[in-house]
């Protein structure tokens, strides 16, 4: 019933509409360049979409919008397409609404410390748009220099600087939107406190299920006095845990504080060759302090103090640019890296109290012997946000479903010892089946409540975040050519 009525959607004077709005050039509609926008940084989820435009400004944005209410047609929003939980995958018959065409830096306000950009405005570039005033922007994941600033709205994205400064979350101060009736609104504002509801809190995270961002004002911070980047290493993953608990246990609150495994350095070694990561290491810390120049230098003497006590075997300082960028390129390059270890891999993103980190790691250790694939794990140790990586040939049938139900216990593992299904990838296609093992019926209907208030018809990135009566498996299975396909339109 449902591929009879996409065969009878006329879909010509539709795609007039839109070149009407964004010109013959704004819309992709040929079946092998829409390849290229049938799945996010998820790659073993895709469907390819049945037409993708791409607005330039806010007006553009609510007019085609205002085309998909009109000819009830599901939309779905994506900016450069890095998120890792298929938050950005098409859904059958869609329109793909892509920002990386609105990349333009709209205002700087370096007295207030704020910013206004287009969504499609890459994440690295705000910092460069303002170090030269001596600002910069902090929520910095680790593809920073891909990932747009609209996608970091959308999944609440953080960076190894989310301990002390916070997510995405805590440096927006007001958004332009597009809701999906295609009316435009503003909500927060100038000032980093608004009366009212928290309509900007409500609607960074919600994964394009409530709008498009269209501008985004943003929280800057200045450079701080002095920031100097620690490197221990230690012989045991139950050291290096036990280093991180003692450092906040002693008030320091380091600006970043990142561990990786043995797995995990040899990987970055091999591709990024920092001539940093001790390769004998089991585990490694870096830890990044920053603040007043007395405060830091003070700090760095009792953060390496508490990691010797714990075992550490050798720790390098380093306070230049250069050493320290050095220091944390290979970190930033870890998910890369773990392509040089197997065809394919799997990352998860779940949050554990710091207390549970030892025990949880072995725990995860521990499925990976049952289930017979290497896990990497390199995460975020200040907060707790894990990103293990499962490794894994998916050429070998059966292979996908078997580490998607590895993933899937380790994120029951999280919820189990406290923690959450995600930290900052967001819950997309990929995790909206574990959200009943975290919320109760009651809560999951009243962010339904919540969605319907903006999404009524459910047009706007239908599908995901909130379970379905489709298994975990079936998004996996998509690949069996079905979802492939298209229906010849034009």
């Amino acid at each position: 019933m449902l591929i009879q009525e996409k065969q009878q959607r006329n879909w010509k004077p539709i795609i007039k509409q839109f070149e009407a709005v964004v010109g013959k050039n704004g819309v992709v509609q040929r079946r092998e360049e829409l390849l290229t926008y049938e799945c996010d940084g998820l790659t073993s989820y895709r469907q390819r979409p049945a037409l993708v435009v791409l607005p330039r400004n806010t007006e553009q944005v609510a007019a085609v919008v205002k085309i998909c209410d009109q000819n009830q047609i599901p939309w779905v929003a994506r900016g450069a397409g890095t998120g890792l939980s298929g938050g950005a995958l098409p859904v059958e018959d869609c329109v793909l609404i892509v920002t990386a065409l609105m990349k333009q830096i709209l205002d700087v306000d370096l007295e207030n410390q704020r910013i206004v950009v287009q969504p499609g405005v890459i994440n690295n570039w705000v910092t460069q748009a303002v170090s030269g005033a001596g600002f910069y922007y902090a929520p910095d994941p680790s593809s920073q220099i891909i990932c747009s600033i609209g996608g970091n709205v959308a999944e609440n994205s953080g960076g190894v600087h989310c301990l002390k400064y916070g997510v995405t979350t805590n440096h927006v101060m007001g958004l332009k939107l597009v809701i999906p009736d295609g009316s435009i609104v503003e909500v927060g504002g100038q000032v980093p406190e608004m009366p009212g509801y928290d309509l900007t809190g409500l609607f960074v995270g919600s994964e394009g299920t409530l709008g498009i961002a269209t501008e985004i004002t943003l929280r800057i911070l200045k450079t701080p006095e002095s920031i100097c980047v620690l490197l221990a290493d230690f012989n045991s993953i139950e050291d290096a845990g036990a280093a991180v608990a003692d450092i906040i246990s002693a008030g320091i609150i380091p600006g970043g504080m990142e561990m990786m495994d043995n797995l995990s350095i040899n990987a970055v070694e091999d591709v990024v060759a920092t001539g940093c990561y001790p390769r004998d290491a089991v585990a490694i810390l870096l830890i990044e302090l920053d603040g007043l120049e007395v405060e830091v230098a003070t700090n760095k003497h009792r953060v390496a103090d508490i990691c010797k006590q714990n075992g550490a075997r050798n720790i390098t300082t380093a306070s230049d640019p250069e050493t320290r960028y050095k220091l944390w390129k290979g970190r930033k390059a870890a998910f890369a890296a773990a392509g040089h270890l197997s065809p394919d891999y799997f990352v998860q993103d779940g949050v554990i109290p710091r207390t549970q980190l030892v025990g949880v790691l072995q725990e995860i250790e521990e499925l990976s012997q049952k289930y017979g694939y290497a896990i990497a794990n390199v995460f975020h140790a200040g907060d707790g946000n894990l990103h293990p990586l499962i490794l894994y040939d998916n050429a070998v049938p059966g292979a996908l479903e078997k580490v998607e139900e590895l993933g899937g216990e380790i994120l029951r593992l999280c919820v189990k010892v406290g923690g959450s299904i995600s930290g900052e990838h967001g819950i997309g296609s990929d995790k909206k089946c574990f959200m009943p093992d975290m919320f109760s019926e009651a809560d999951l209907e009243t962010m339904q409540w919540v969605r319907q208030v903006f999404n009524p018809k459910g047009l706007a990135n239908p599908g995901k975040i909130f379970p379905t009566p489709r298994t975990c498996g079936e998004a996996a299975n998509a690949q069996n050519g079905k979802q492939f396909e298209s229906v010849e339109r034009f």
